[in-house]
């Protein structure tokens, strides 16, 4: 790490640090704020940056670190404008009444003048002039509205069968509600390692996305494509296809896909080109940070972010410019220009948590970050959960409906009471640009 600027800063100065993915913690933080920081290995393979050394003590951000000085002095942006084959890590440590910057890689920097506070609705100028900046430099897809979608995941889990997306299909019609997508998440694929095979339990997805197009919608559905389980027949069948470890979820340790290798290309191109010819024009790519964990690769000279953009533009070639990419669990700034949205938090809630006692888990992130909609791609803040057994629906309603970007809900609708209906409502009322 190399010292880059040192900066007299205030009581108030505040530090804005972007996380390496989608589900890493990105906030302002001052001086005696607790620093977030994994509990477990794999947390940090899963929701920080693999193969960094966090600190004791300061804030590390992930391509982009904003200063604010708190007495009214011009913020300072440190950032990089080209994510495409490295990232940097940025760091600010306070020592007294000064904030050290220091970085692993070269940054540009600039300052931007003091404003008022930042909110959602008004994010600090530092930020929006590093999102004008960085999606310019890097063909951002911006689209002019954010697409309503119904998604199975919050309500059905990995238990998603074609009845339950046909039924709530009808409900959807029935209640005329202007959903225009509808995702069938987690659940129709046989899991770790076959995210391309449909479950039996499932029913049929081709039937399914037939019907969701008759009904004038487009057809979207969840895969984890860059993510393979150790255990999976595809882990065993070709152990040369695999790269490092990526953490740990579904009862088994994940690894990540070699994006440089020509027969993962082969069988991604397999996989896409079938969901493509299904009618399916709509995807969530979720756990896509595992495309870019280190480790060596079949082109040995190809960094871990560049064959990471390298498997998401093929997926991007195979689907074709019209589709709708939404990333998740995806390295930010390298994601830029090939997704037409991105998750800026982690999951509202896992499963066990339908109650509403694991609190608020995506609350902090998806505010920080609302400034990249419109400058970035289309954020996803996550789904409303609007049914009466969900204790904090109201409490999530006012932030996802203060939220920018894309209108999701993910309840069975025939389990709304009316006070749910009138929130679905009014997020689905009119699109947010």
């Amino acid at each position: 790490m190399n010292i880059i600027d040192e900066i007299p800063v205030a009581a108030a100065a505040a530090v804005y640090t972007e996380g390496w993915q989608s589900w890493s913690p990105t906030t302002w933080y001052r001086q005696s704020d607790a620093l977030q920081r994994p509990a477990e290995g794999w947390q940090h393979l899963m929701r920080f940056r693999p193969g960094t050394t966090l600190l004791e003590q300061g804030v590390q951000g992930e391509g982009l670190l904003v200063v604010d000085p708190g007495d009214g002095a011009a913020a300072r942006v440190y950032g990089t404008l080209d994510a495409s084959v490295d990232v940097p890590s940025i760091r600010a440590v306070w020592r007294g009444d000064r904030v050290i910057v220091e970085t692993d890689k070269p940054v540009e920097q600039w300052t931007v003048p003091d404003a008022s506070p930042a909110k959602v609705e008004n994010p600090h100028p530092a930020l929006t002039s590093f999102g004008d900046r960085f999606g310019r430099a890097n063909g951002a897809r911006i689209e002019t509205s954010a697409p309503q979608v119904w998604c199975t995941w919050y309500r059905y889990f990995e238990d998603v069968t074609a009845a339950d997306v046909l039924e709530n299909l009808q409900a959807i019609d029935d209640r005329r509600l202007p959903v225009d997508v509808v995702q069938i998440d987690d659940g129709w694929s046989l899991g770790t390692g076959e995210w391309t095979k449909p479950s039996p339990r499932f029913g049929s997805l081709a039937d399914s996305v037939a019907t969701i197009r008759d009904s004038g919608r487009r057809a979207g559905v969840w895969l984890a494509p860059f993510s393979v389980g150790s255990h999976s027949d595809l882990a065993q069948r070709h152990p040369n296809w695999l790269t490092g470890p990526a953490g740990y979820n579904w009862g088994d340790d994940l690894v990540g896909l070699d994006l440089t290798h020509p027969d993962v290309r082969t069988y991604l191109t397999e996989v896409f080109s079938g969901l493509r010819d299904l009618g399916v024009d709509y995807l969530k790519l979720d756990f896509l940070y595992s495309g870019a964990v280190p480790a060596r690769r079949y082109k040995e000279d190809v960094t871990a972010i560049a064959a990471y953009r390298s498997g998401l533009a093929l997926v991007r070639e195979i689907m074709g410019e019209d589709a709708y990419l939404l990333g998740c669990g995806a390295p930010m700034l390298p994601s830029v220009g090939l997704v037409d949205a991105m998750r800026v938090s982690p999951d509202t809630f896992h499963e066990g948590g339908e109650d509403g006692s694991q609190g608020l888990r995506g609350r902090m992130s998806l505010e920080a970050r609302a400034w990249q909609h419109g400058r970035l791609w289309t954020t996803d803040p996550d789904c409303l959960v609007a049914r009466p057994s969900f204790a904090l629906r109201d409490e999530w309603a006012d932030i996802v409906l203060a939220a920018p970007g894309l209108r999701g809900f993910s309840d069975r609708i025939s389990e709304l009471d009316d006070h749910g209906l009138d929130l679905v409502r009014q997020l689905l009322k009119e699109p947010t640009r």
